[in-house]
């Protein structure tokens, strides 16, 4: 216990904000408040607490939207979704963190989006109620599928050559790739493992996936 947390009448200690987490975003701007439309009032009166780079502090979340569109990547996600994995989530909270163009969901409708942390506003978000609707989607728009799984068909994704544009296909935690979903993928890629454990947690694969392509195609050191 720091010897500067408040106590409360009883006795107990009050946690002060950062002790054990950083504090989150700003509080409310003093004024005068800046009147560029991409302003959000109410935001600007009571601060900022969002998950969101210095740059969009006090932005409405449409005005984010629009200026992400303008610099989206090439590379677009898809996850299968027929056990309402948790994982599903944490992936799209990533593809967020990479600003993909677009994120599949395969399968169900409804999706665990507690891992998402509310990224999800900020991507475009498609709902594919099959697999064959997936594809279907992928063919007309030219998007190559990429499948990402350890399975014995799978090349090692470290010695592949990623499209520019296409779309990394994920499975669910545990069970993995469908059958179906493997079957219209234009390859599948594995993530070379070194310990004893069979396989990756799945949000864990879409992370090193995702910085995989990055490292082929976008510039980091800008």
């Amino acid at each position: 216990m720091s010897e500067n947390s408040p106590a409360t009448p009883m006795g107990k200690v009050e946690i002060g904000p950062g002790e054990f987490y950083p504090v989150v975003g700003v509080g409310p701007m003093p004024a005068p408040w800046p009147t560029d439309s991409h302003f959000d009032p109410e935001l600007l009166e009571n601060g900022d607490r969002r998950n969101v780079l210095d740059h969009y502090r006090y932005w409405k979340v449409e005005a984010i939207v629009a200026d992400l569109d303008t610099k989206r990547h090439d590379l677009q996600i898809a996850i299968e979704n027929w056990q309402h994995d948790l994982n599903i989530g944490s992936i799209v909270r990533t593809a967020n963190a990479f600003n993909v163009s677009a994120v599949h969901i395969v399968g169900k409708r409804d999706w665990n989006r507690r891992g998402a942390m509310v990224t999800d506003k900020y991507l475009q978000v498609l709902h594919h109620p099959t697999i064959a609707d997936f594809q279907s989607w992928c063919l007309e728009n030219e998007v190559p599928i990429i499948g990402i799984d350890n399975l014995p068909i799978s090349t090692q994704l470290e010695d592949a050559k990623l499209p520019k544009k296409c779309v990394l296909f994920f499975g669910q935690e545990g069970a993995g790739m469908s059958d179906e979903a493997v079957a219209i993928c234009q390859s599948v890629l594995a993530i070379r493992q070194y310990g004893s454990t069979r396989s990756m947690n799945a949000s864990a694969a879409g992370a090193i996936a995702m910085y995989a392509w990055a490292m082929q195609h976008l510039n980091l050191s800008t």
